[in-house]
């Protein structure tokens, strides 16, 4: 698709004819390479084989960033652009806005009512989330934050969701949810799967295990070609090695994890390993050839973003359009929901 292509409208929820996805980013900031090989890669693959729906969770900002609020709007259309700019069709993949779908929070609501305090504790990420945002005491919402997962997913009658191992726990939160409501009043749901791509995670630039934009040891997709190679040269290598002839550690080095996730031509990865272990080549040289080898790849992306970021308003189209599609399809979920918890009362 292309700046100039104009964005169908959609006024009605079709039929399912292959299995759904639903994916999605909270709206925190500018996606990052990290963010490419762990979800960003596999989403562009999968958006031909299936029925894709990407969400934009704005609600989920509300958990944990209440002081950010400003930060949302600019946030939406910077994920939305980075989505765009790796090859996500919107022609092919329903991107939408969560609070442009008012019925993800009454089906919330009713979820909400099927799950014990003590099963939303049990999330293994809770404790992550309450430690990396300096949180003593959940709110209630925070508590909820997988159950309103399990709204967004089952809203749109999702099949499979694409999550980190991580995130697995929040997806058996919605099948447990999905196999009680349809005992309790009918088949309304299918009981998703989690599909996990990849363990891969790209640590950050400074060594750290994981990349993130609050961490500041991450090269975004957006990053230009200055602050690209800056932040390359500026990399965390074997802190042991002094001189270019020392022996070199490759394992757990980011600027060979980079490498293999990026650079197309293995064998000379392979080489340049070797040669870094014998110390035969230094910490410069394997940079700059990384610095080449992100340029190549991010190029095109940058290209891709710039058409986007000319034609704001076909940005805009893509995410109303997209809510309207999703929007459709929740209005549908609530009715067989209602219906079936007998809480159509007058037929509306």
């Amino acid at each position: 698709m292309t700046a100039e292509t104009t964005v169908p409208t959609v006024s009605s929820a079709p039929k399912k004819t292959r299995k759904r996805i639903l994916t999605g980013d909270r709206p925190t900031g500018r996606l990052h390479l990290g963010h490419y090989v762990g979800t960003l890669e596999n989403r562009v693959k999968l958006q031909e084989a299936y029925d894709t729906f990407l969400l934009v969770a704005d609600y989920h900002m509300l958990t944990t960033r209440l002081d950010h609020l400003d930060e949302i709007g600019r946030n939406v259309r910077d994920v939305v652009l980075d989505n765009l700019s790796v090859g996500i069709d919107p022609e092919k993949v329903t991107i939408y806005l969560q609070s442009l779908v008012p019925q993800t929070a009454e089906l919330h609501l009713y979820f909400s009512m099927l799950v014990s305090v003590s099963r939303a504790q049990r999330i293994p990420t809770l404790k992550e989330q309450m430690r990396d945002a300096h949180i003593t005491q959940p709110s209630y919402g925070l508590l909820g934050y997988p159950v309103l997962q399990a709204a967004d997913i089952l809203c749109v009658k999702g099949d499979l969701v694409p999550v980190g191992r991580d995130q697995e726990s929040h997806i058996e939160l919605t099948r447990e949810i999905a196999r009680r409501f349809n005992e309790l009043f009918g088949p309304v749901f299918p009981v998703p799967d989690a599909l996990i791509p990849s363990d891969t995670l790209l640590p950050g630039t400074d060594g750290n295990t994981k990349a993130g934009k609050s961490l500041g040891n991450a090269i975004d997709l957006a990053d230009d070609s200055e602050t690209v190679r800056r932040k390359v040269m500026g990399m965390y290598t074997d802190p042991a090695r002094i001189r270019a002839t020392d022996p070199g550690k490759v394992e757990g080095n980011p600027v060979f994890a980079y490498l293999e996730s990026f650079d197309p031509e293995k064998a000379e990865v392979e080489d340049l390993k070797e040669r870094y272990r014998g110390g035969r080549v230094g910490d410069v040289e394997v940079k700059k050839r990384l610095v080449t080898v992100l340029e190549r790849f991010l190029a095109p992306i940058r290209e891709r973003r710039a058409r986007f970021e000319r034609d704001p308003k076909l940005l805009d189209e893509i995410i109303r359009s997209g809510s309207d599609r999703a929007r459709a399809e929740a209005q549908q979920t609530l009715h067989d929901v209602r219906r079936a918890m007998k809480l159509d009362y007058f037929g509306l």
